[in-house]
């Protein structure tokens, strides 16, 4: 599935994913381990990605944007 946007409630052992869709329809929500998102966006085609701003996101945002999002 291709997705719009992304966004990501980060915590400190689970993140909470949501995603829309062309047409802002929601179509995902999943919760993912730190471990297993470069994993999962590594397999995605490229996509808006939006988190809160605080300091992890920095780490997170430069690892996303080398995976094309």
């Amino acid at each position: 599935m291709q997705y719009k946007r992304i966004a990501i409630d980060i915590s400190k052992h689970v993140f909470t994913l949501h995603a829309v869709a062309e047409h802002e329809c929601p179509v995902l929500r999943r919760n993912l381990k730190r471990t297993e998102m470069e994993a999962f966006f590594s397999k995605l085609a490229g996509a808006e990605v939006v988190m809160e701003a605080c300091a992890s996101p920095h780490h997170w945002g430069r690892l996303l944007s080398r995976l094309g999002h």
